[in-house]
């Protein structure tokens, strides 16, 4: 007989014709409906991940970016930061919930595929799911864990120091001051998560900190290392604006010609007296400097006896402000002649400047100066000379990129003894007189060799000093290629650790053999600090040792000085450490600290490439190899400048 009964959620219906005994059977079969829990949908679907990693399309816009596939992983990581503040912001919390973390990846992965496609993140970066959900410094989860862990006074630092936009040279401040709050609270082991103890105080920054929030542009290329393209402008309104602009050119050009001709006849006019009257001001400085110091004025004729009259013979170097000569002094001393080209009272100003700067130093790793020579001849015009001691062996240029021979007798004792010399003059000018002067030119050729192969560091054309109390210089770019800092060539932002980039670069050259510009066969150019970092990074840092060296060291102390170099020539300031630092981890039991990573460029975006014809700015930096060909783009700038600098 066909029973006709059914369950449903709850409901059981019974016909009025089963008997007892089919009673007793639903019964039993109802108390074990009851015990079972209803089933919910929710069980079978993924939990929702609460980051929003849509932010970073929005950020983007409709330009999708070009990422070079050696930098995606380090992009991934930095841009997973920029997210989890955005998190923190809104939930106080720095990581999700354990159980988010696959909806997580899910939603990261997504988004990864619009600016990298068919890129696996966890596959290709090596990344486990659970780092995205596991607290990374310290078992720290929440705001408040993280600001018990922090002193006010040090929260208070990097408040004065971040709470503004973070853009030009208010970014370093901001950075060196979120480095010393890590080095100082947060310095528990990573635990393999994606946001270890280094990025906890920058995310913090961001979320609380900054009152412009990470997704603001200034903040995520300063905090997180990443450039963000916005979207683009309307292309039509773009066009008019460009039409508005060049009709604006031409009238501008076309009333400065009318006008042009009149005017260049009455400037030479005003330029020959202020000729006449800077020519006085200079001597005038330059003799007060003489009558507080043992510097000795030379005359004309001197100075022309010691060269036999500037002969070509005796020209040791050239340089785009002019030659340099050995010359002999009446009492048979021997001299360097350092001789200004193309000389006017313009440029009175920066031969008195040197002269100065040379004066106030005395120290056995730089170069002496001896005196100076000013004249006017009816013949020669102009004459700015300034006479150092005599450094007969070279420079550090000649002996690692000259002859083989010169080359032979770089040993291991030699290189080191050369590098601890740089360091010492280099330490003495930030710190060893007052104001500290910055060298600004700090480069192979201007690291003179003496006859005990003690390194002097020469040629202060450029030095500039350093405010007292001042936290950098902001100043017009000048340098050589390939030895500049990133924050100086970006922004003009000088400090002492400009010239520790300078030297971290030129102690590479030194282990390494290398020059600052290399070519690794592709034909694109390489900065020889990016090179030895992946070399660093690999855990190989012998090979940058140079490999025909023909006395090596104990291992274990050139890698020491390999890992001082890179750490020394790191792209970030706040990465570097000072020069006092650097002769402690050079010359003593010292450690050197953990290198931090190198930040990655992120976006290379049509209007970042546009104002980069134009320009010479940080948007520069946002192709992968934007540096590179910003510092080439650079030497044919800076050549000129050297150039024009060189009339005195």
């Amino acid at each position: 007989m066909l029973h006709h009964w059914y369950i449903s959620h709850h409901h059981l219906y019974i016909p009025p014709s089963m008997t007892i005994h089919h009673h007793h059977h639903l019964l039993l079969l109802l108390i074990l409906f009851l015990l079972t829990p209803p089933l919910s949908t929710s069980q079978n679907d993924t939990v929702s991940c609460p980051l929003n990693f849509d932010l970073l399309r929005r950020l983007v816009g409709s330009n999708r970016p070009s990422i070079d596939s050696s930098t995606v992983c380090r992009y991934a990581q930095q841009a997973l930061r920029l997210v989890e503040s955005d998190h923190l912001r809104r939930t106080s919390s720095f990581v999700p919930p354990p159980n988010t973390a696959e909806s997580c990846w899910t939603a990261y992965q997504a988004v990864s595929d619009y600016f990298y496609p068919n890129f696996d993140l966890r596959r290709n970066c090596g990344f486990q799911t659970n780092w995205i959900t596991v607290p990374g410094c310290m078992n720290i989860t929440n705001r408040q864990q993280f600001e018990n862990k922090i002193s006010n006074s040090s929260l208070n630092a990097v408040v004065s120091a971040c709470n503004q936009s973070l853009t030009g040279s208010s970014c370093s401040s901001c950075t060196v001051a979120l480095s010393n709050l890590q080095a100082s609270y947060l310095n528990g082991e990573s635990v393999g998560n994606l946001t270890d103890c280094r990025a906890y105080p920058f995310i913090y920054a961001a979320a609380f900190i900054n009152q412009l929030g990470p997704t603001d542009r200034g903040t995520a290329v300063c905090l997180f290392s990443l450039s963000i393209n916005f979207s683009k402008s309307n292309n039509k309104h773009k066009t008019v604006i460009i039409v508005i602009v060049i009709t604006v050119v031409i009238v501008i050009v076309l009333f400065g010609s009318a006008i042009g001709f009149w005017y260049s006849k009455r400037l030479k006019k005003l330029n020959r007296k202020r000729r006449k009257k800077a020519e006085i001001n200079t001597v005038s400085a330059l003799d007060s400097y003489t009558g507080s110091t043992t510097l000795i004025r030379y005359t004309i004729e001197d100075i022309k006896e010691a060269t036999r009259n500037f002969s070509r013979d005796n020209i040791i170097g050239r340089g785009g402000y002019g030659n340099v000569y050995r010359g002999v002094l009446p009492d048979d001393t021997e001299v360097a002649l350092k001789r200004f080209k193309n000389c006017s009272a313009a440029g009175d100003g920066s031969f008195a400047h040197e002269v100065e700067v040379i004066a106030s130093v005395r120290h056995v790793n730089l170069v002496a100066l001896r005196g100076y020579c000013t004249a006017t001849t009816p013949f020669e015009g102009y004459q700015r000379i300034i006479v150092t001691d005599l450094v007969k062996n070279g420079s550090l240029h000649d002996h690692l990129f000259g002859s083989e021979s010169l080359r032979a007798n770089l040993s291991w004792p030699v290189r080191r003894k050369i590098a601890l010399g740089m360091a010492r003059g280099l330490a003495y000018l930030h710190y060893g007189v007052q104001p500290g002067i910055i060298h600004r030119d700090i480069k192979a050729s201007n690291i003179l060799i003496d006859e005990n192969f003690e390194a002097k560091v020469a040629d202060f054309g450029l030095a500039k000093f350093a405010p007292e109390g001042a936290t950098h210089v902001s100043t017009r770019v000048a340098g050589t290629m390939g030895y500049v800092a990133p924050e100086y060539a970006l922004y003009g932002q000088l400090t002492e650790r400009s010239d520790v980039y300078s030297f971290g670069v030129v102690l590479l050259e030194l282990l390494s053999g290398k020059k600052a510009l290399l070519s690794l066969g592709d034909g694109q150019p390489v900065l020889l600090a990016d090179w030895a970092w992946s070399m660093v990074r690999n855990n190989t840092p012998l090979e940058v040792i140079d490999g025909g060296m023909a006395e090596c060291g104990p291992p274990e102390i050139m890698e020491k000085y390999v890992l001082v170099a890179v750490l020394s020539s790191h792209p970030q300031l706040y990465a570097r450490p000072t020069m006092d630092q650097v002769l402690k981890m050079l010359d003593m039991d010292f450690p050197v600290p953990t290198i931090p990573e190198r930040p990655m460029p992120l976006v290379a975006g049509i209007e970042d490439i546009e104002r980069s014809v134009s320009s010479t700015g940080s948007a520069q930096l946002s192709t992968p190899r934007g540096y590179q060909a910003y510092t080439f783009e650079m030497d044919v700038r800076l050549a000129s400048k050297e150039e024009e600098e060189g009339k005195c």
